[in-house]
């Protein structure tokens, strides 16, 4: 089979999509081939049929362009971890014999599916969500994208594993110990674990019920912003969902200035490995070179708290998830799966509550890291303190599991968010990554901190060489339940002051930011235009950077505004000079006939000036 081009994440092929640069048609068929590339895979359980894709990438294509605009992740293929529910499927956790065929889909799908977004399949896991290895399912071992004789990590192995061999754009998995964290960094992709109740739980297989999350793995921190933005908020169909406060977004900064708490010494545990030791010293002196104030503290109460997940009595929330079931059908379960499992059956009700007592004791103490003279932006962590082999596992299937959670188990229990950024690659050409830690609602300001951390670590993302751009802080969105936002470049008459900035803000639109084309465009004044406007071109030679400023809509407005430019200029994807990609104004170049070029004054402001000067 001929090499298969990874997808890019869903931020640029979303984009793309809207930009007419590819249709989605396209996007489903590189989707196919790289399933049939890779197969038989058991990163999957289950996949839709190619007849099924086409339909869907039909009915997207055919959409108006208004009908798209309220899409902000049109024709983006993502899958979803096979303990989560999409309606007439089955969802098996992993587990043939409790399998069933959802009568709806989860809730966190269904948002997806109405913003755009192109359901592919089921991905494998460690059954009923039960360990940080990947290697505990009947379905198979998902394969390490970079060294198949590693684990792939998990629970939610396969759902990493797609994203980091560039199959689709996006994944859904579960996080209740660190199964969003531990295979993103395995996999060198990003896994965002929400705040608790953040995203809605309805229609997910659960593990430990008062702690479980959807996570989300996305090759940069952008794509994962872009994802949460369509998946968060309240659902009352969870009793545990819950809205983020009014003014939780705003808290959102860069990371320079930031206070960033990082372990101390006689608190790193690497189990041995230097490679892991001095990846993790590489990741805060990056934070220290983005300018980000290094602060070690006491990891202790978060080491205990961590520990009481599996060793104490929180390991009963698992066993009352599948009670029925185990009962029943005890010998249907994965002998590791079940041996933790029926540990519940070791702890009484008291035990439960002699634990919850030392659990708030824990919290009130690892709460003072962000309060007092710590005052604490954020922790930055080891997402796991080595990487095993799949033959460790087979020769002791909970020891190195037990270990891989030294840094992620307490994250859920002291009600923090968390997002889980490559570092780089190690000497022995395996990845390593960090989490960067926040109380709950703190999501979007760890985006924005990973968002200018990753790039500085490692530019590439996943095991085929997807690129990170270079970014700064992450826009935050205005809440978690509000209008997904798009952004447009315009660097002629639309600018700030210019004559048609009118038609920006009469929709709502508000200047996001300035900056500069990358340089590879050249401007020319078109002629007979009222009022006058540019036409910027990409060129492969002999190109200049070109000011511009971009602005932020609704989708709504969005697709008001692109409706009415008028030809011959059109909205594609612009090149900026820090490295991103972003929509705005272009021109077809058989426009050029009789247009001045005036890129030497770097911008239509200028040019505009000067022209006025000479009057």
């Amino acid at each position: 089979m001929p090499d298969i081009a990874p997808l890019p994440g869903p931020r640029a092929l979303a984009r793309a999509h809207h930009a007419g640069e590819r249709r989605i048609a396209q996007t489903i068929e590189q989707v196919l081939a790289a399933i049939e590339s890779r197969a038989p895979d058991a990163a999957w359980i289950s996949i839709e049929s190619g007849d099924a894709l086409r339909a869907r990438a039909a009915a997207l294509d055919a959409l108006s362009p208004a009908e798209r605009a309220r899409m902000p992740l049109y024709g983006v293929p993502f899958a979803v971890k096979d303990n989560i529910d999409v309606a007439d499927r089955p969802t098996t956790a992993a587990c043939p014999a409790y399998a069933y065929v959802a009568r709806e889909t989860a809730a966190c799908v269904q948002r997806l599916i109405d913003a755009g977004a192109v359901y592919v399949g089921k991905t494998n896991l460690d059954q009923f969500a039960t360990g940080l290895v990947g290697v505990r399912s009947p379905y198979g071992v998902p394969v390490n994208t970079f060294d198949p004789s590693r684990v792939p990590g998990g629970s939610s192995s396969g759902s990493a594993v797609v994203v980091a061999a560039g199959v689709v754009s996006f994944s859904l998995g579960t996080d209740t110990a660190g199964s969003g964290r531990v295979p993103a960094a395995f996999n060198n992709i990003v896994g965002l674990k929400p705040t608790r109740g953040r995203v809605s739980a309805h229609g997910m297989v659960p593990a430990c019920r008062t702690l479980d999350c959807v996570a989300v793995f996305a090759p940069g921190c952008d794509d994962a912003l872009d994802v949460l933005a369509v998946i968060a908020g309240a659902d009352d169909r969870d009793a545990y969902s819950r809205a983020a406060p009014a003014g939780a977004v705003a808290s959102v900064r860069a990371l320079r200035g930031a206070r960033v708490g990082v372990l101390r010494e006689q608190d790193r545990e690497f189990f041995g490995d230097h490679r892991a030791a001095a990846g993790y010293a590489r990741a805060i002196e990056a934070a220290r070179e983005r300018g980000a104030e290094i602060v070690e503290f006491d990891y202790t109460p978060f080491a205990e708290a961590a520990a009481l997940l599996y060793q104490g009595p929180w390991v009963a929330e698992r066993y009352a998830a599948i009670r029925a079931f185990i009962e029943a059908r005890p010998d249907a379960l994965h002998p590791v799966t079940r041996t933790i499992t029926e540990g519940a059956r070791h702890y009484s009700a008291a035990d439960t509550f002699a634990a919850a007592y030392r659990m708030q004791e824990l919290r009130v103490q690892a709460d003072r890291v962000w309060q007092g003279p710590l005052a604490l932006d954020a922790l930055l962590l080891p997402t796991a303190p080595t990487h095993y082999r799949v033959a460790d596992l087979e020769a002791d299937p909970i020891g190195p599991n037990t270990r891989l959670g030294r840094y992620t188990n307490f994250v859920n229990l002291l009600d923090l968010a968390a997002v889980a950024v490559p570092a780089g690659l190690r000497e022995d050409g395996l990845p390593f990554g960090v989490t960067l830690m926040a109380p709950a609602f703190h999501d979007e300001r760890l985006l924005a901190f990973g968002a200018e951390l990753q790039p500085v670590l490692n530019r590439h993302a996943g095991a085929r060489g997807l690129p990170v751009a270079c970014s700064p802080v992450i826009d935050a969105l205005a809440d978690s339940r509000s209008e997904p936002t798009f952004e447009v470049a315009v660097v002629g008459a639309h600018l700030s002051g210019m004559p048609l900035n009118g038609q920006l803000t009469s929709l709502g639109a508000t200047l996001r930011r300035t900056g500069a084309t990358a340089a590879c465009y050249r401007l020319y004044a078109l002629p007979g235009t009222t009022p006058p406007r540019p036409g910027l071109v990409r060129v492969t030679e002999g190109g200049c950077s070109i000011e511009l400023e971009v602005w932020a809509m609704s989708a709504e407005a969005y697709g008001r505004f692109v409706q009415g430019v008028p030809s011959p200029l059109c909205i594609g994807t612009l090149s900026l000079d820090d490295g991103r990609q972003v929509q705005g104004f272009l021109c077809e170049s058989v426009a050029l006939a009789g247009a001045e070029d005036v890129s030497h004054h770097g911008g239509w402001r200028a040019y505009c000036a000067q022209r006025e000067a000479r009057r």
